[in-house]
């Protein structure tokens, strides 16, 4: 899809709130999003809460969590199934008596029963029209005290065709689909009538969803035309496969969004990856989400199954924290340090710490842990200052602290100053850097050491290499 809709473009996310906000579902919704916000349109949020087992206030808390992290902010709603139900019942009533829908008595062990003979006969099985009021039928007597359920009454003939702006052109024939049931005996409505509705007094122009909807969009459809509706777009999204090329599932994959940001990732890098899961602009691999809203259309979008890779994530997730801002960074970073026995006082700013070491790390998790060494007393293995402080190089280090008195405090001086005492003493940068990086942080591994030096401080380095000199 290029050309701009001839149509107000409304778009809608609809999650059941039975869980989490899973990747799939956050897809979605990203994908709706920015189409609306290309085409200056409306995003609107529907929660489908009509699963009164299975639904939880928890679950849709879960879910606006979700979005609000991912900055997918809805411009309508959230609309809610549950409180929209004297309007279901106002429609059903009247397609009750304008006669696209009727009362059925078959029990569910009926119904099964003529399931079971069409499937023993080799054909679909499917409710066989046994209540159907037609022309010169005769219907069944009423079952003494049995409620009846409201099956719509679906075209016999014809195929419903849509142009998928996915899939492209799908058609299933009305022979496939038997007489959905619409409203059960309590009277509650069924899913695939509540979103027609819904759809319908939304004024959703493009429906952008999974693909395990396929089968129940022309359901939707021939609702729709059956109550003389205009019909929205759609589009069906293919799933997001695991790394292991199968399906995506909670014991083996981070399927919930919000596990993402308790393992140190950014939004945008949630967002940028999803993008890409499904859809392309050229060979852009690495874009803002204006610069999406900006791309998105509706075209390029894939029609085969992405698949869920850490490494490209992680990458991405790199790039985004190197782009971010250190004071953000030290926001996110400091409750992990915090747990993990940081020392914050008299200790470097953090900020300027995460600046430093950011280069190298792909999550927020793993920054804060790699910034540690600026955070704790150093207590290096007597061993491996045995090996490293050795008499050799004593002498040196000894002139290094003196130096340090009076050194402008900066890198470029300090690597400077470094030189001076290593080609006075005959010795080579590591003899050097080795027991500064002991006696500083207690370990071998840290950045360049003019680095770590100017970050420390004066005061702190003076201190601690007078401490184990």
């Amino acid at each position: 899809m290029t050309n701009a809709p001839a149509k107000p473009v409304r778009t809608r996310f609809a999650p059941s709130p039975t869980g989490y906000l899973h990747l799939g579902g956050a897809r979605t919704a990203l994908y709706s999003w920015a189409f609306a916000r290309h085409f200056g349109g409306t995003f609107v949020l529907r929660i489908e809460d009509t699963d009164l087992e299975r639904s939880t206030p928890e679950a849709v808390q879960a879910i606006i969590e979700g979005m609000e992290w991912l900055g997918l902010g809805h411009d309508e709603g959230p609309f809610y199934q549950m409180q929209r139900m004297d309007r279901y019942r106002e429609v059903l009533a009247q397609m009750l008596a304008a006669g696209t829908a009727y009362q059925c008595y078959s029990s569910p062990e009926e119904v099964e029963a003529m399931r079971e003979r069409m499937r023993a006969a080799g054909e679909k099985p499917r409710y066989d029209g046994t209540w159907r009021p037609e022309p010169g039928k005769t219907l069944p007597a009423i079952p003494a005290g049995r409620k009846p359920v409201l099956r719509f009454k679906n075209p016999l003939d014809g195929e419903v065709t849509w142009n998928d702006f996915v899939k492209g052109s799908i058609t299933i024939g009305n022979k496939e689909l038997d007489d959905l049931v619409i409203a059960r005996p309590d009277g509650t409505p069924t899913y695939n009538f509540c979103v027609a509705i819904d759809d319908l007094d939304m004024e959703i122009s493009h429906v952008l969803r999974g693909d395990d909807h396929v089968n129940n969009t022309p359901r939707q459809i021939n609702i729709l035309r059956a109550i003389g509706a205009p019909l929205p777009e759609y589009g069906h999204l293919p799933m997001i496969l695991g790394s292991d090329g199968a399906k995506m599932s909670k014991r083996k994959d981070a399927v919930n969004v919000m596990d993402y940001p308790a393992q140190g990732y950014l939004p945008e890098a949630i967002l940028n990856y999803l993008a890409r899961l499904g859809w392309s602009h050229g060979d852009e691999e690495v874009f803002s989400m204006a610069q999406m809203i900006e791309w998105f259309d509706g075209s390029h979008l894939s029609n085969s199954a992405a698949q869920f890779n850490i490494e490209k994530l992680n990458w991405l997730n790199n790039h985004y924290i190197k782009q971010a801002d250190n004071e953000r960074l030290a926001s996110l970073a400091r409750p992990r340090m915090l747990d993990n026995g940081a020392e914050f006082d008299g200790a470097p700013a953090l900020a300027v710490v995460l600046g430093l070491m950011k280069e190298r790390t792909n999550t927020i998790n793993e920054l804060a842990d790699a910034s540690m060494l600026f955070f704790r007393t150093p207590q290096p293995d007597a061993a491996l200052l045995a090996q490293h402080v050795t008499d050799a190089v004593k002498p040196a280090l000894a002139q290094f602290a003196e130096r340090c008195q009076t050194v402008e405090w900066n890198k470029a001086a300090l690597a400077a100053m470094i030189k001076e005492v290593l080609a006075a003493n005959g010795l080579k940068m590591p003899q050097m850097a080795m027991p500064l990086r002991l006696f500083l942080t207690g370990q071998l591994q840290t950045p360049a050491i003019d680095a770590v030096l100017e970050i420390f401080g004066r005061e702190t380095v003076v201190a601690r290499v007078a401490k184990f000199l």
